[in-house]
């Protein structure tokens, strides 16, 4: 499937790119994301327009990892959420709401 969502891996190294499509859309990346994942809509947001070249040469790098759809049953889409939680008859439970959150 069509891979739509990607993070800049941690603790990366220079590493030497030659289009400078990439070495601007890195910048974009570290200014706004750091290391957190983000779609391609937001780049879009930013204003970014002819990224996907310059993207797809920083996941080849290993500057960047790219993430598929998680699919559950073949053709379906499968959501992903940040905390655990568990629906009771009277109230939502978060489980995984930590101290850092």
């Amino acid at each position: 499937m069509e891979c739509s969502h990607y993070a800049r891996k941690p603790n990366v190294g220079h590493v030497p790119l030659r289009l400078p499509k990439a070495r601007q859309l890195l910048n974009v990346i570290d200014n706004n994301f750091g290391t957190l994942p983000f779609c391609r809509r937001y780049l879009v947001r930013l204003g970014e327009q002819k990224y996907l070249l310059g993207l797809n040469n920083l996941v080849q790098a290993g500057v960047v990892e790219d993430y598929p759809p998680l699919c559950d049953i073949l053709g379906c889409q499968t959501a992903q959420y940040e905390h655990t939680l568990i629906l009771r008859p009277t109230c939502k439970e978060v489980l995984s709401r930590g101290d850092d959150y």
